[in-house]
């Protein structure tokens, strides 16, 4: 399994792909009708499957005709480290801070 976190774009990509295929192979659908089922093209599914290449657009279209939508609501939740950063993320404005300019 790939470690996101030590992978390139190009690498994570590519995993994104072979778990897209792997659930429209299990859901028994064929490029195409993932395609159409998605509104887009037989070449962006073959794409986002074998290079790991998409627009965000399509790529949520496609993970939406899958029924995976709800796998992307944990994706880039914010979760504290401290209770620091428990009481900054409660605030209702969040700036960066300027040393990370």
């Amino acid at each position: 399994m790939l470690i996101f976190d030590l992978a390139t774009a190009e690498e994570i990509g590519a995993e994104l792909g072979r778990r897209l295929r792997a659930q429209r192979l299990a859901q028994n659908l064929t490029q195409q009708a993932l395609a159409a089922r998605a509104g887009v093209s037989r070449g962006t599914v073959r794409n986002l499957e074998g290079k790991g290449q998409a627009s965000v657009e399509s790529l949520l279209r496609i993970v939406g005709a899958l029924g995976l939508g709800g796998s992307l609501s944990e994706l880039f939740v914010l979760r504290p480290t401290s209770i620091r950063e428990m009481e900054a993320a409660s605030t209702s404005r969040m700036r960066a801070s300027r040393a990370g300019q």
